[in-house]
């Protein structure tokens, strides 16, 4: 149906009067047409027409029934009804027009009056609708003005939250940063007399004492490096360096550490050094070596003693004057669930962090060596069961040295 013509329900129970309204009216609006007064109400409900002309004399159920059961109705109760009836007296015409009749047509009716009064009804519902459709859009740009106002307010606090966390993430990295650097001055002084301590000889008796102040101040300044790290990462203020390397003696310099860390547990360690490495290659050779110090102190301390831990080298390949690496530590310790891996990069996580855990560690060292596998172009990943060990994996690709 074409929603810009109206329709009108004619109703009455002669077929003579239905075609004669209905050829004077069917070239401007939609007709409908009904016999009888149920048939009218059922047709109302139905169609909801614009405009009813309604015959007030029928059997069973009159005009006067009809109009008042469309007229308690919430749902057609605003539709207009024209009377069309032979009745000739006021009496007639004032019942129907307190019914809420809206006009009356007399028989014989002219075609003319049907159509002029027929129209007139017309334009006020459709005036009627365009003040509700007015409405109804004024309401809705209301909407949608306090949708905007509610979304430009959220975002501005959004914008003054993130101003304030970057604040206080910049002064927490900030802080940490100075807090490092003022404990760095002592523990190199601590380290420094170790130093001279064992150059000019430690009796026998107290050596141990020594040893153990030597690993716990080495052990320090690792987590007072990390946190120097996160926090540079944190501002933007970590770079990684370019300097001519031997990938070959960084590895056995890495190796030699761990495999006596290994040995104080008793832990049979594994390993192998691809023959095809590089002898010499371009990168952060420092940072390749916290890597390195990090996963496999990690495979040593969550092994238990007797345990067996494996190192390997690798070269995957070369393409475009890059070398790529990979590197892998394994273990057969006690392992992580799933949920212990999908946090195990993040910053300050650690597989158990309860205040009864057995293993040492601030929970750096892992989310501090993604950010610098990453940044070196490569990969991290760990497989791991409960109970039954973990493998960590990683690959960077460093720029081959060629001699000029």
């Amino acid at each position: 149906m074409d929603k810009q013509k109206n329709s009108v329900l004619i109703v009455d129970d002669e077929t003579a009067n239905i075609i004669a309204l209905t050829n004077i009216l069917s070239s401007d609006y939609y007709i409908y047409a009904a016999k009888n007064g149920a048939d009218a109400v059922m047709l109302t409900n139905e169609h909801m027409p614009d405009v009813i002309l309604l015959d007030v004399l029928m059997p069973g159920m009159d005009g006067y029934e009809v109009i008042t059961e469309l007229k308690n109705s919430e749902k057609t109760q605003s539709i207009p009804v024209i009377f069309i009836t032979g009745l000739d007296s006021s009496d007639s015409e004032k019942k129907g027009l307190a019914l809420g009749a809206a006009d009356y047509i007399p028989k014989p009716f002219g075609s003319e009056i049907v159509r002029l009064r027929v129209q007139n009804q017309i334009k006020i519902v459709n005036h009627i609708r365009a003040i509700e459709e007015r409405d109804e859009m004024e309401r809705q740009l209301r909407k949608i003005q306090e949708l905007e106002a509610g979304l430009i307010a959220a975002k501005e606090q959004a914008e003054h939250s993130r101003e304030i966390a970057e604040h206080s993430s910049r002064a927490k990295s900030e802080f940490l940063s100075r807090m490092s650097h003022e404990m760095r001055t002592p523990m190199n002084a601590i380290m420094g007399m170790l130093q001279i301590a064992k150059l000019r000889g430690i009796p026998d008796n107290i050596k141990q004492y020594f040893d153990k102040i030597n690993a716990a101040s080495s052990h320090l300044m690792h987590m007072i490096n990390d946190v120097l790290d996160v926090s540079g990462m944190e501002y933007g203020a970590f770079k990684l360096s370019n300097t001519v390397f031997d990938i070959n003696a960084l590895i056995k310099d890495v190796l030699e550490s761990a495999e006596y860390n290994a040995s104080q547990k008793k832990q049979l360690m594994k390993t192998y050094v691809d023959p095809a490495l590089p002898s010499k290659l371009i990168g952060d050779d420092k940072r390749i070596k916290q890597i390195l110090a990090n996963l496999l102190a990690n495979a040593v301390k969550f092994t238990p003693d007797l345990g067996n831990i494996s190192f390997a080298a690798k070269k995957l390949g070369t393409e475009n004057g890059f070398c790529t690496l990979e590197f892998e530590i394994s273990d057969n310790g006690i392992g992580m669930s799933e949920e212990q891996q999908s946090t195990l990069f993040q910053l300050f996580e650690q597989v158990d962090g309860s205040n009864t855990r057995k293993h040492g560690g601030i929970g750096i060292g892992l989310a501090l060596s993604k950010r610098i596998v990453e940044m070196m172009g490569g990969e991290i990943h760990v497989e791991s069961e409960l109970e039954n060990g973990a493998k960590f994996t990683f690959t960077c690709r460093l720029e081959l040295y060629t001699e000029s």
